[in-house]
């Protein structure tokens, strides 16, 4: 089968949640089937700067094809009419700038997409939220899956995006509350879609042996993994954390791997890692009494997976949805709320190890069932089948 990938950015420098998503589902795929991605040049999200060559090029058995983005994002546009279409009234005319202003406006891969549609038997677009997504679906929407990767914030209630989330071939949710969100929002109910997610990918060294003092991590730690930002609930987290250290006296470091926008004063007990390699990364996890995901919007998570490939328990906001729900299916960790639940939780599984480790074991099995490689694989080749060869754009 001839499968083309649409996504906003992709290739290993990229390491957006969603764009790590497409390109693992993609490289798995193309051990059986021919498998193109068409994206844009850039690599930074929050610009859309042209940074990569365009044109033609393979990584890992994918064949990528690149566009150049016609601009940058401009702040001065962009923040004025996302904040008016998020938080005033506001008319349609203002969401259709809203997403020309976002981006990546990417009119040369649209354009190659219409040439050459035929040339594919079925697409897969990836996040709902982007321009490349919104006009690219259009093309053969009877042969495209969507993976919108949504999350319970504004834009997704966007008048734009109800008729939008009824064009596709079928959708592939990341979870059984991204599903419940999108279909309540946007009354699709009767479009077919079923609940995949992703595996995780694991390197061939994991070093956790070595892996406390390569990164001086020698004492107890709990891990957070991902953006280091305010809007990923990091400052929250850190307040919680260095709170909760004082009333206990606690030894236990947190420590944040990744990076961000957001100032954080160093100290004894809040460690800034970095981006480390990924087996370093998968080490410090599984050596870790906890991972911490603050985050009050997430449509999966792949960071509370890979603690649970590393039997790890977890500790999730929960003001997620999608957070609360895999702890509670899995049994593989606590959430909390507020600060007083936080810090309960939190002294729970410090004081009481072998809870923390049949938690992380629960996690682990829950894993293993549903996002195992070949479990995913099994349900994106049902999906393929059933929209394959699919044909008609829309007028």
């Amino acid at each position: 089968m001839r499968v083309g990938f649409i996504v906003q950015r992709y290739g290993p420098e990229i390491v957006g949640g969603a764009e790590l998503h497409c390109r693992w589902v993609a490289e798995h795929l193309a051990q059986r089937h021919r498998v193109e991605v068409l994206t844009t040049t850039a690599a930074d999200y929050l610009t859309w700067a042209n940074a990569l060559a365009p044109g033609l090029s393979e990584v890992n058995g994918v064949t990528i094809r690149r566009f150049p983005v016609v601009h940058d994002r401009r702040v001065e546009r962009f923040d004025p009419i996302a904040n008016k279409v998020c938080f005033a009234e506001h008319t349609d005319e203002e969401e259709r700038a809203w997403l020309e202003e976002h981006g990546p406006v990417c009119p040369a891969l649209v354009e190659h997409l219409e040439r050459h549609e035929k040339d594919f038997d079925a697409l897969v677009f990836f996040s709902y939220r982007y321009w490349t997504t919104y006009f690219g679906l259009r093309v053969a929407p009877r042969k495209s899956l969507l993976v919108p990767t949504a999350e319970h914030d504004r834009v997704l209630y966007l008048r734009l995006f109800r008729p939008f989330f009824r064009l596709p071939a079928a959708i592939v949710f990341n979870t059984p509350e991204e599903r419940e969100l999108i279909e309540r929002i946007t009354a699709n109910e009767g479009l077919p879609g079923e609940v995949v997610g992703t595996g995780i990918e694991r390197p061939a060294v994991i070093p956790v042996d070595e892996v406390a003092p390569r990164l001086d991590l020698l004492g107890d730690y709990l891990v957070y993994v991902g953006r280091i930002e305010p809007e990923k609930g990091c400052a929250v987290m850190i307040d919680h954390f260095l709170r909760w250290q004082r009333e206990t006296r606690s030894g236990v470091t947190l420590a944040l791997f990744g990076r961000g926008g957001m100032s954080i004063a160093e100290s004894a007990h809040v460690r800034l890692m970095g981006i480390v390699p990924e087996g370093e990364k998968l080490a410090a996890i599984a050596r870790a009494r906890a991972l911490v995901m603050p985050s009050r919007h997430e449509s999966l998570s792949m960071v509370v997976l890979e603690a649970w490939m590393m039997e790890r328990p977890v500790l999730v906001n929960g003001d997620c949805e999608v957070l609360r729900g895999q702890v509670l299916r899995a049994n593989g960790g606590l959430y909390y709320r507020r600060y007083e639940e936080f810090a309960a939780a939190l002294s729970l599984l410090l004081v009481q190890p072998d809870l923390a480790d049949a938690l992380g074991r629960q996690g682990n099995a829950y894993f293993r069932e549903h996002y195992s490689w070949e479990r995913i694989m099994e349900k994106y080749e049902r999906l393929l089948a059933r929209v394959a060869g699919g044909a008609g754009a829309l007028g």
